[in-house]
């Protein structure tokens, strides 16, 4: 498979369960792997920002990969978050990184330093010259305070054609999605990183999603993408608006609080989180229980 086609479909950003003293728990992070790839998710996406990776310390981080590469058994291909703000300090990152059972990185756009196009050409240009394995770019303003320009993701695309494979444009600006998609070299993947644009994003021409409500909907959410990848999109629309008040609920208090409710709810996880983040309010919890009650009465 080319390698960017194995991240193809739906992934999933995985969150990192915690036990009720707040320790990572290996074991749910396995059944978890599992659950996900026995409902139909393509590919797994570790130590995102899902995963509250800026709360796990290094050791962590690597245990962590270890066990959802153990769990996954080469069933599904694995990518692990390896992005930053300071270009040599995550160059050095990607070097001493044990990458056994990994199939790609994913790596954000430099973080609160608001550097310009050209910095941010350069930053990916350093990784890319150093990484074993595909890259993909994570664009996503709403947290980094500064955005990948579709003309600058067309020139890392076509200046690292074997290392740069593909964008998670989290953007929310279609427009500029559109731009990449119409002038993208061939092979290069456009992923979506808002569920809810997911659909829209996949009928322009895109290539799939890197999901948050997949953490708690993987087979729902993953037949509704598939669907919309094969053109049938009256069955990806029925799919889409049937999970859409869920995804909008899950991120009124910030990701992963509203998923990790869903998934407690549903008996998968604890509702537990590392501070600054906080377990969504009594009133967001009992939304959220409800929604999951009327998904599961639909089937």
């Amino acid at each position: 498979m080319a390698p960017a086609k194995q991240f193809r479909g739906t992934g999933t950003a995985m969150v990192t369960p915690f036990n009720r003293e707040g320790e990572v728990d290996h074991e749910k992070l396995m059944l978890h792997t599992d659950r996900l790839i026995r409902n139909g998710i393509n590919y797994l996406v570790v130590l995102g920002t899902t995963a509250e990776t800026p709360t796990l310390s290094a050791a962590e981080k690597n245990e962590v990969v270890r066990h959802v590469v153990e769990a996954g058994g080469g069933r599904v291909p694995v990518i692990v978050g390896a992005g930053g703000n300071d270009t040599r300090a995550t160059v050095d990152l990607v070097r001493s990184m044990d990458l056994r059972g990994v199939n790609g990185l994913l790596s954000v756009a430099p973080y609160y330093n608001k550097p310009s196009q050209e910095g941010i050409y350069q930053h990916f240009s350093a990784i890319a010259a150093v990484s074993e394995l595909p890259l993909i770019l994570y664009n996503v303003p709403g947290r980094t305070g500064s955005n990948i320009r579709a003309e600058t993701v067309l020139r890392l695309a076509a200046d690292f054609p074997d290392k740069i494979v593909a964008v998670k444009e989290a953007s929310g600006d279609l427009n500029q999605v559109m731009e990449i998609i119409g002038n993208r070299p061939e092979g290069f993947m456009v992923i979506s990183g808002d569920d809810s644009i997911s659909l829209s994003l996949i009928a322009s021409g895109g290539d799939g999603v890197i999901s948050v409500i997949a953490n708690a909907y993987p087979a729902l959410f993953s037949t509704m993408i598939a669907a919309a990848l094969e053109g049938a999109f009256g069955k990806a629309r029925e799919l889409h608006y049937r999970l859409f008040p869920m995804m909008k609920a899950i991120f009124k208090e910030g990701n992963p609080a509203g998923v990790k409710a869903a998934m407690e709810i549903q008996g998968w996880t604890e509702n537990v989180l590392r501070l600054p983040l906080i377990p969504v309010t009594g009133k967001l919890y009992a939304e959220i229980r409800e929604l999951d009650r009327q998904l599961h009465q639909g089937g």
